[in-house]
């Protein structure tokens, strides 16, 4: 039988004899244009059940992807997927208030857990959720598709080997311009900037030095108060690192930003955009070009976290990774709240 490897070391894995069944709950505009689609792409993994409120888009999602009648619920019938041998993994793609209620109900139903970023609302949460897949002998998963994408993984691995020398500092930037931005605009639902975009330059500050930051400033901008009256429109932040590194950081739904550049002793390299869905792409000081990758990114993302369940290994962004930068998150909402001060982590 053929052996696979996943993209982080030491990891030989084998291909398995079936491909797992996973049921999207939730079917707005991620599962509809980026998840469904890369479920027809996977090697190990396929899409076999939904779970929705709205049951206008039933009979479209069944004629599309062929759902049997069975593999479908709705969230108040959706604990009875405990019964249903065809479904492995449940991935919540829901706003981020309800992340961690679904996930829960998930993992109580034996289910394998795949959850969007953010992670949850609050590192409680965060705890909860990981404490039920425990519980229940089941993996957690949150969906950090850059930490699966090689030029980010590029990052990763030039941070530990430093082929450019120790690292000085570091920009980390993701935002868009948004007008109709729907629950992201509601403070209970999760919205705001730093939830929603926030998270991949936080994430990206952590994984580009490979450690954790020691302390965070942070203060938030709002250009437009008769939209914004309950969240965030631009967030900044500074993460302090050991060793004096300093990672400054944005998030915005006001610009257009999506860069991260790594400044070393004796050298540099960068990637822009970051974290766009295709065409991540950079360049190191000594002209090395790290050309876009050539496949559908959350596929990749899906069939790595199917063969992480299906050989009983690692997760490449477990639990434990979303509740770090929940932490984190909320000790920069704190110190916008103050006024930018300097908090320890």
């Amino acid at each position: 039988m053929a052996a696979l490897s996943l993209p982080y070391p030491g990891l030989l894995l084998k291909k398995p004899k079936k491909k797992l069944g996973v049921a999207l709950v939730g079917l707005g505009s991620y599962s509809t244009y980026q998840l469904a689609p890369a479920l027809q792409k996977t090697q190990f993994c396929e899409l076999r059940g939904i779970v929705t409120c709205s049951p206008e888009k039933i009979p479209k999602w069944q004629k599309k992807y062929g759902i049997k009648d069975v593999n479908v619920y709705n969230y108040e019938n959706m604990s009875q997927i405990a019964n249903n041998a065809d479904i492995d993994v449940v991935y919540v793609v829901l706003p981020n208030s309800l992340h961690a209620k679904y996930s829960i109900i998930a993992a109580n139903a034996g289910k394998h857990v795949w959850c969007e970023k953010p992670m949850a609302m609050n590192t409680e949460e965060c705890r909860q959720m990981i404490n039920a897949c425990s519980s229940n002998k089941v993996k957690i998963a949150i969906g950090y598709r850059l930490q699966h994408e090689p030029n980010n993984q590029k990052m990763m691995e030039w941070a530990r080997k430093q082929p450019f020398g120790p690292i000085k500092d570091l920009k980390a930037a993701a935002g868009f311009y948004g007008n109709s931005l729907g629950w992201r605009l509601e403070k209970e639902m999760g919205g705001g900037a730093m939830y929603d975009m926030g998270v991949y330059p936080l994430n990206a500050a952590r994984y580009s030095t490979q450690m954790e930051p020691v302390a965070v400033s942070a203060t938030h901008e709002i250009n437009r108060p008769q939209m914004f009256d309950e969240v965030d429109e631009t967030t900044h932040f500074k993460l302090e690192f050991k060793n004096g590194i300093v990672a400054d950081c944005s998030t915005s739904f006001g610009e257009n930003m999506n860069s991260l550049e790594v400044n070393c002793e004796n050298g540099y390299y960068y990637l822009k955009p970051f974290q766009t869905y295709s065409g991540v792409k950079g360049e190191a000081s000594n002209g090395k070009v790290l050309p876009p990758f050539g496949k559908d990114q959350q596929a990749v993302q899906m069939d790595d976290d199917a063969l992480a369940i299906i050989n009983n290994k690692p997760m490449i962004a477990p639990g434990e990774e979303g509740l770090k930068d929940i932490a984190i998150l909320e000790k920069i909402y704190e110190s916008a709240a103050k006024g930018g001060k300097r908090l320890l982590l």
